[in-house]
């Protein structure tokens, strides 16, 4: 058990032993999240403070925007692994998988089965913030029809959703899991979203939990996730992310 503190838990006690971070944009110069090699090693050297050691690092493939593939993740991730053998922090578990915008350029990866996966045949997928495709339901069919099960990053980001909780439960019948952001229990992105990611949880329609950490400020705004609130929400959630893991 957590000992609770009246300020609230300090976040080296929040995560489980062999937690893994299967949300975040740690690849440097890829995406919008690190800047530079200096930069990805500062941020996993602080969430191994906070008591992270396993990543699943999800840069965006988004359109034209973030034109990332396969082989330019893959190249990244290798540039990594080598920098932290280099700063003798080899026992980091850090793997790449993405994030993938369920967009028309999305489609024709999946025609060719060109996607990284979390774990096996876990997918990491996301929408625009305002609206979802016109063709959600379809693209989920085919997702599952390819042989991939869905998991949507941030479900209560999605502002859409908000006034219309039946897309929630609609998403979750089609077969989606659900991540939650840890971040969204902060308030990081506003109190309207904390209260969703609340309330999704207290409806049991939360799976896993990912940081979403893309840079040092995130990672400052995580340090407020202790609440004694957000370790009853959030215990059995985490527990979630070791088992899928092993």
């Amino acid at each position: 058990m957590l000992k609770l503190f009246k300020k609230g838990t300090p976040i080296t006690e929040v995560f489980p032993l062999d937690f893994v971070d299967i949300h975040s944009h740690l690849l440097p110069e890829i995406d919008d999240g690190s800047k530079s090699m200096e930069n990805t090693i500062e941020m996993i050297s602080t969430m191994e403070a906070y008591g992270i050691q396993n990543f699943i690092t999800t840069p965006h493939v988004l359109g034209d925007v973030w034109k990332n593939s396969s082989d330019t993740i893959l190249d990244k991730l290798d540039l990594v692994l080598e920098e932290l053998e280099k700063q003798d922090m080899s026992y980091i578990k850090f793997e790449a998988a993405a994030e993938y915008m369920l967009d028309e350029q999305f489609c024709e990866l999946l025609k060719k089965r060109d996607l990284l996966t979390l774990k096996e045949d876990s997918l990491l997928v996301e929408m625009s913030y305002l609206q979802a495709p016109v063709n959600l339901f379809e693209i989920l069919f085919d997702i599952q029809l390819a042989g991939y099960n869905p998991i949507l990053a941030h479900p209560e980001r999605y502002s859409f959703c908000h006034e219309n909780f039946d897309i929630y439960h609609k998403l979750k019948e089609s077969g989606c899991r659900f991540q939650v952001n840890l971040l969204s229990l902060t308030g990081n992105y506003g109190k309207s979203i904390q209260k969703v990611a609340e309330k999704l949880i207290k409806e049991n329609m939360i799976d896993l939990a990912g940081s979403d950490t893309h840079n040092m400020n995130h990672l400052n705004s995580l340090k407020k996730l202790g609440t004694k609130k957000n370790l009853k929400l959030l215990t059995p959630i985490l527990k979630n992310n070791v088992e899928f893991y092993r």
